[in-house]
């Protein structure tokens, strides 16, 4: 299987499971307990029916949308997600290419393996900083005082992973970082050796945003017991409140769910919300973004830019969500199995693809631009 052999989210699924380790494929492709709210996340966008108008003059059509002050050419974004250089030795590199290509956003992670410093400096394209809140709050002002120093406009503070989820693909391979695979997910790396000759002929791994900071190489810390023990679970509405004031910017949380916390971050003075269960690896049996969409519209769609990721992988998946108010759609899987599969190349051709999907959608819609989408366009079965 080639990178031209794939046509849509389950080929770049399959030819990233054809590269990828199986320890590291089961990193990305997994969710917490059951998967139940992994699976949900996709199947939600079915339960909701699309009912097109006719006859409108869509020669021409408009994807660009605005949120949280910043204009994006398509109406869906990189989401910020940890370790890719793990995935492609390009990692975020290509990412952040990707995006500035197709006139989008894209997310930095805390957990990321490229330096938001070297991406702001190479790439014009918005970035946002998707950061974790430390039991150690001197450690918080330091990571916020290199963003800032960084260029960094938008803060995004996940909010629904003050403590590790229930992964239990990694607990059976034994996936940590620094590496300590159990014997079955050391053979499994053997079996790709491909892999293995990529990883170590080029630049030696790293957390940069982590790296000043944390020992994160020798047998101190693993990402399992960063999140168990780092993270600080007594997080609360007044920590967050100061956290903002300190950044002085666009802040945003990410991993809301309910109207009343999305109500809380809008009174508070948030620009934007990210409805978002963590692609299912945190809490299962959680609610889908999609699902909680409308009740938050509902609440607060007039005072806070709401938007969603979690479980897209078609073009009228994202129609659907803009259909309901969301201003813009995260992805986090569909752009991850791309760059896996091929690295830059794999993600602008999946954001070609989609970007095409979306064009035709959105004819056949008869919407010229993403406001002529409304609530009346969906009807739920």
């Amino acid at each position: 299987m080639r990178l031209t052999d794939c046509h849509n989210f389950h080929d770049f699924r399959r030819l990233a499971q054809k590269r990828l380790p199986q320890p590291i494929f089961n990193y990305i492709d997994g969710g917490a307990d059951d998967e139940v709210t992994l699976r949900r996340n996709s199947t939600a966008f079915e339960t909701c029916d699309l009912v097109p108008n006719i006859l409108r003059g869509v020669d021409d059509v408009d994807l660009s949308v605005e949120t949280m002050g910043v204009k994006l050419d398509l109406p869906v974004y990189l989401s910020p997600t940890a370790l890719q250089r793990l995935f492609h030795h390009q990692g975020e590199r290509a990412t952040a290419a990707a995006a500035e290509k197709f006139g989008t956003m894209f997310g930095c992670s805390s957990l990321g393996t490229v330096s938001m410093e070297e991406l702001a400096k190479k790439h014009k394209t918005p970035q946002v900083y998707q950061f974790y809140f430390h039991k150690d709050r001197g450690l918080n002002r330091a990571m916020m005082q290199k963003a800032r120093e960084s260029g960094i406009k938008v803060m995004m503070l996940t909010v629904d992973s003050i403590t590790g989820g229930n992964r239990e693909r990694d607990l059976r391979t034994g996936f940590s970082i620094p590496f300590r695979l159990s014997l079955k997910g050391m053979l499994q790396f053997a079996a790709k050796p491909a892999w293995g000759i990529n990883y170590l002929t080029h630049e030696k791994f790293s957390l940069p945003q982590l790296d000043a900071h944390i020992d994160m190489k020798g047998d101190t810390v693993t990402i399992g017991r960063y999140f168990t023990e780092m993270l600080d679970p007594s997080m609360n509405w007044d920590d967050v409140a100061q956290m903002q004031e300190e950044w002085g910017g666009t802040f945003c949380l990410k991993g809301v769910m309910s109207a009343a916390d999305a109500r809380k971050a809008a009174e508070i003075g948030c620009k934007g919300i990210v409805l978002s269960n963590h692609g299912g690896r945190q809490l299962d049996g959680s609610r889908s973004g999609f699902d909680q969409l409308d009740e938050v519209i509902q609440h607060v769609g007039n005072d806070i830019d709401v938007m969603i990721d979690g479980g897209i992988q078609r073009g009228s998946h994202v129609l659907k969500a803009l259909s309901l108010g969301a201003k813009a759609v995260g992805l986090g899987r569909f752009y991850l199995y791309a760059l896996a599969a091929a690295g830059q190349p794999g993600i602008e051709r999946a954001l070609s693809q989609l970007k095409a999907e979306l064009l035709r959608d959105m004819r056949l819609m008869g919407a010229r631009k993403v406001s002529d989408l409304t609530r009346d366009n969906l009807r739920f079965r």
